[in-house]
C-alpha cells in the first residue's frame, strides 16, 4: 500500500523536493530543463538520466557509492558503449556501469567501492542518449547514508542468492565485478541457475541489527524515510517503477506472478541481444527464512562476445525496495559467448 501511495503521488512531490531545504548538502551539477523531467514518459528518443540512491557500509568492511538510472523511454531500451557518451570521471570512463539501459526506473544497478579516506570527493556519471546529455555526481553526502541490510522501519532484510548449491550467499549491493563466470556459443541457450532464499519482514521497527555507519552518520532518524534518488542531479521522492518490456515476453507475462520473492535476469552488457527465456521468476517459500529455492533460466545470445548479466533478488517490497534503497540483491555474471 506505502509503496502504491508513494508512486500515486511522485509528481505532486517533485515540486516539493526541488525546494532548497530538501536539496543535498552541496550544490547539484547543472543538468537539463527541469521540463524533460516532468514531462510524460515517451515511447522513444528520451533521455536516460543517471541516479545516485546513496552510499554506505558493506559487510566485508568497505563502503559503496550505489547508483542506478532512469530510462524515460517506454519501450526503447538503448545500448550505450563506455566512452564519451558514458562515462565516470576523474579516474574513468569505466567504473563498472551497465552498458544496456532498460526501460523505466532501474534501482541499485551496480555500485563503486570507494576507500574509506574518499573524503569530499566526488564522481560524475555522464550519459548521452538521443542527442540529452545527462550527468549525476555522487559522494558520501551524510543525508545519503543506508543501511543496505536492514529496513529499521520494519525490520526487513535482503533476501539472499548463491550461485552453487554449496556456494557462498551474497545479499546487498553488488561489491564485485562478477559473482560467476560461464561460457556459452552463439544461439545456443546458456543455462542460469540461481539458488535464493529470503526472510519476510517483521513488519514492525527493530533496533540494532544492520551495519555499523562509519564517521558520517545520517542526519535522519532510522525510522524516517530515506532521502529521495538524486536523478540526473535533481531530487525525486517516492518510486518511479519500470513499465512493461517492450513487446511483452517473460516479464509481462509473470507480472501477476509475484511469489514471496523474485530472481530477475536482465542484460546488463554485451555486443549483441540476449533472450532470456524467463527472465522474472516467481519463488514461494512459505515465510521459511531458512528455504532455499532453486531458479533455472537460460540465456541465448545473438554474437560472440563478453557479457554481463544482472541477476536481482526481490522481495515483497518490490522494485528498490519500493523506494528505500532495502531490500534487495543484486549480482552480475559475466558469460563468455564464442
Amino acid at each position: 500500500m506505502r509503496a502504491h501511495v508513494l508512486a500515486a503521488g511522485v509528481l505532486a512531490l517533485v515540486a516539493a523536493t526541488l525546494s532548497a531545504q530538501q536539496q543535498p548538502a552541496a550544490p547539484a551539477p547543472p543538468v537539463p530543463p527541469q521540463g524533460i523531467l516532468l514531462e510524460p514518459m515517451g515511447q522513444a528518443g528520451e533521455a536516460v538520466f543517471p541516479a545516485f540512491e546513496g552510499w554506505g557500509p558493506t559487510k566485508d568492511g568497505g563502503q559503496v557509492l550505489l547508483v542506478g538510472y532512469f530510462n524515460r523511454n517506454k519501450s526503447q531500451e538503448l545500448d550505450i558503449p563506455i566512452g564519451p557518451d558514458n562515462r565516470i570521471e576523474p579516474g574513468g570512463p569505466d567504473f563498472g556501469q551497465p552498458t544496456r539501459f532498460h526501460v523505466g526506473r532501474q534501482y541499485g544497478v551496480f555500485s563503486i567501492v570507494i576507500p574509506k579516506d574518499f573524503g569530499t570527493k566526488k564522481l560524475t556519471w555522464t550519459l548521452r542518449a538521443n542527442g540529452h546529455t545527462s550527468t549525476v555526481s555522487f559522494w558520501t553526502n551524510p543525508p545519503y547514508w543506508i543501511d543496505f541490510y536492514k529496513n529499521h522501519a520494519n525490520g526487513n532484510e535482503p533476501p539472499r542468492i548463491k550461485f552453487a548449491a554449496t556456494g557462498p550467499e551474497i545479499s546487498g549491493p553488488p561489491t564485485q565485478k562478477s559473482v560467476l563466470a560461464l561460457s556459452g556459443t552463439v544461439g545456443q541457450p546458456v543455462t542460469l541457475t540461481a539458488w535464493a532464499a529470503d526472510q519476510p519482514p517483521t513488519m514492525h521497527a527493530e533496533e540494532g541489527g544492520g551495519a555499523t555507519p562509519p564517521a558520517r552518520r545520517p542526519t535522519r532518524a532510522p525510522d524516517e524515510e530515506p532521502p529521495p534518488a538524486i536523478i540526473g542531479g535533481r531530487v525525486f521522492a517516492g518510486g518511479l517503477s519500470a513499465p512493461a518490456p517492450p513487446g511483452g515476453g517473460a516479464a509481462s507475462r509473470s507480472a501477476e506472478r509475484r511469489g514471496d520473492f523474485r530472481v530477475i535476469w536482465k542484460k546488463y552488457r554485451g555486443p549483441g541481444d540476449v533472450k532470456i527465456a524467463d527472465d522474472v521468476l516467481p519463488l514461494e517459500n512459505g515465510g521459511d527464512a531458512a528455504k532455499w529455492l532453486q531458479a533455472t533460466t537460460t540465456a541465448t545470445f545473438s554474437a560472440p562476445g563478453e557479457y554481463w548479466l544482472r541477476a536481482v533478488v526481490n522481495d515483497s517490497s518490490g522494485d528498490g525496495g519500493g523506494g528505500d534503497q532495502c531490500c534487495w540483491t543484486t549480482a552480475h555474471v559475466i558469460v563468455n559467448v564464442k
